[in-house]
């Protein structure tokens, strides 16, 4: 439908990052803390370091053992049948954090896929693939963009919209929602895109004229009309065909993929997704746009 002009996946958490070349970063447990998801309802701090204020601060050394060590636990507790629905935003959370970690430093990715358990290997794999091809598709910003940042509908009321979908069109909840994580997190972002696109699921107002039904900016009726989208372009038969119409470049194609995947093998994957947060990336360095920013 257009190309895509927003940063959702793991990219480079400037604070966290260790200047080129290093092998390390270390960070204070206090420091650590701070990083930790805000209250729901409270403006969540953008990532960065400050010196340690006390010499009782446990030092934690941010290599590429740390982040195998944060990804073994994140991907294996999100798809654990034992993991509490409150435990979900933290663990979000810290699956994007450490991403953003495994990104910036990519010398660190053969010893950290060595390091982890076969178990989640692959989703690590694919959660790092597609954050690469959504980083090459949109590149840098100038400046911040004139979003407004707002709590998506529920992970629960969500799932219903993409079932509804499904159900209507055939195209599998899997893909609806990796186009609305892809598009604007889970509907977190409201604004244009560059081209015109509007509403949680990116439409142009041409093609919204033709799919759409009620509000393009309204979450069920916009992920009704993805699903229609991608039934009268090839899915759920030919979903590579569906997908590169909604967006015609195969880095968008193949970062879809990527996430469905890992929704189709669990579908508790979805929740860690879904608790991802916004995060533009600037000529200036990636920055966190917390719910109530205003561009």
């Amino acid at each position: 439908m257009r190309l895509s002009r927003r940063i959702i996946a793991p990219l480079i958490t400037v604070g966290l990052c260790a200047c080129g070349g290093t092998a390390q970063t270390t960070l204070s447990s206090a420091n650590v803390a701070s990083h930790q998801t805000a209250p729901s309802g409270a403006a969540r701090p953008t990532a960065t370091l400050s010196p340690a204020t006390t010499p009782r601060a446990r030092v934690i050394v941010v290599d590429a053992e740390y982040v195998a060590g944060e990804l073994d636990y994140v991907e294996t507790t999100i798809r654990s049948g034992d993991t509490e629905a409150v435990e979900f935003a933290a663990l979000g959370d810290r699956q994007q954090r450490a991403y953003h970690l495994l990104a910036a430093h990519p010398d660190w990715v053969p010893a950290v896929l060595a390091d982890i358990p076969a178990s989640v290997r692959s989703a690590v794999q694919d959660n790092l693939s597609a954050a690469q091809q959504i980083d090459t598709l949109n590149g840098s910003r100038s400046a911040l963009p004139h979003w407004r940042i707002v709590a998506p509908p529920s992970a629960e009321v969500l799932m219903g919209y993409y079932n509804e979908a499904q159900q209507a069109s055939g195209a599998p909840w899997q893909y609806l929602a990796a186009i609305n994580l892809i598009e604007t997190n889970m509907g977190r972002i409201q604004g244009l895109s560059s081209a015109g696109a509007q509403g949680p699921m990116q439409f142009m107002p041409a093609t919204w004229a033709s799919y759409g039904r009620g509000d393009v900016n309204n979450p069920r009726d916009a992920i009704l009309a993805a699903g229609r989208y991608l039934h009268t372009h090839g899915a759920p038969g030919d979903m590579n065909r569906a997908v590169y119409a909604y967006n015609p470049s195969w880095l968008y194609v193949r970062a879809v993929m990527l996430y469905a995947k890992q929704m189709f093998a669990d579908s508790r994957a979805y929740l860690g997704y879904y608790n991802w947060q916004v995060y533009v990336q600037t000529t200036n360095g990636e920055v966190l746009l917390p719910e109530g920013f205003s561009g």
